[in-house]
């Protein structure tokens, strides 16, 4: 990833944060509009997850958003342009990438841990993240080299020096992983002080805020991670893939407080 100056970087709140804002205010009152509704209607994609018409309601509303900013930026989303996922080469222009309900299947069922999230990429560098959820009442957000924030009011994560010491949330380990991504995954929970299964950009906000130590996803895309990394690395953690990579294109994700980072990383290696 490309070195960016410090005049650069001051100026990704001034360029993208009101874009940002605008996307996320209104991408919460129209998730709440069809939450816990009566006539939400639930399909399943040809990947079998789910979908809703919230999900489509909130990227278009985003694109059209875009369009009308007057800003210089394509647009990569799960519901309208899901077959481009490939991390963009140098020469491409700026992208907001979109998820606009992670957590489509929770949304589906009345629990409240799902949210839009909204990553700005340069030259395949986040520079700017955010994360909407309605049902928790709170937005994360953060600006490369500005800190991270939940409603407000600047986070860190926690000082725990030990995986044994800690608690760390995984994705689930259900059948769509095969036999050897369960057992690496179960590591995690196996060797700290206490694990949950939860998954989501949730868990990876809990790093963030020094509630939790670790969270791992082990089959996303870009629009699930886009704006996780930053906002845990703002916040003084560390992101990567199992391999060690900062990346959000090899589909399993990693966030940590950072202390612990390299002991997980062996345990999943």
């Amino acid at each position: 990833m490309e070195t960016i100056s410090a005049g650069e970087m001051m100026s990704y709140r001034t360029e993208y944060g009101a874009l940002l804002e605008d996307i996320a205010k209104e991408a919460d009152v129209i998730a709440m509009k069809y939450f816990r509704a009566d006539g939400m209607r639930v399909e399943r994609k040809g990947d079998g997850t789910a979908v809703t018409q919230a999900d489509r309601a909130v990227e278009e509303m985003a694109r059209a958003k875009v369009g009308a900013s007057g800003l210089a930026l394509d647009v990569l989303g799960e519901e309208m342009s899901a077959s481009d996922e490939k991390n963009p080469s140098v020469s491409k222009r700026p992208r907001l990438i979109i998820d606009p309900i992670d957590g489509t299947e929770e949304f589906s069922r009345g629990i409240p841990t799902f949210g839009t999230l909204l990553g700005i990429e340069r030259d395949g560098e986040i520079v700017a993240g955010m994360a909407s959820a309605p049902g928790l009442g709170s937005r994360w957000w953060a600006y490369r080299g500005e800190g991270a924030y939940r409603n407000g009011k600047r986070i860190h994560v926690s000082n725990v020096a030990r995986l044994s010491e800690s608690m760390v949330f995984t994705t689930g380990t259900g059948p769509s992983k095969d036999k050897l991504a369960q057992e690496k995954i179960r590591r995690l929970p196996d060797s700290a002080r206490s694990g949950r299964a939860l998954g989501g950009f949730w868990q990876h906000m809990l790093v963030a805020e020094g509630a939790t130590e670790a969270a791992l996803d082990w089959t996303s895309k870009p629009w699930d991670l886009a704006p996780l990394g930053i906002i845990v690395e703002e916040a003084g953690g560390r992101s990567t893939n199992v391999s060690g990579e900062r990346t959000i294109y090899t589909g399993n994700f990693l966030s940590t407080n950072g202390k612990i980072h390299e002991e997980v990383l062996k345990l999943l290696q």
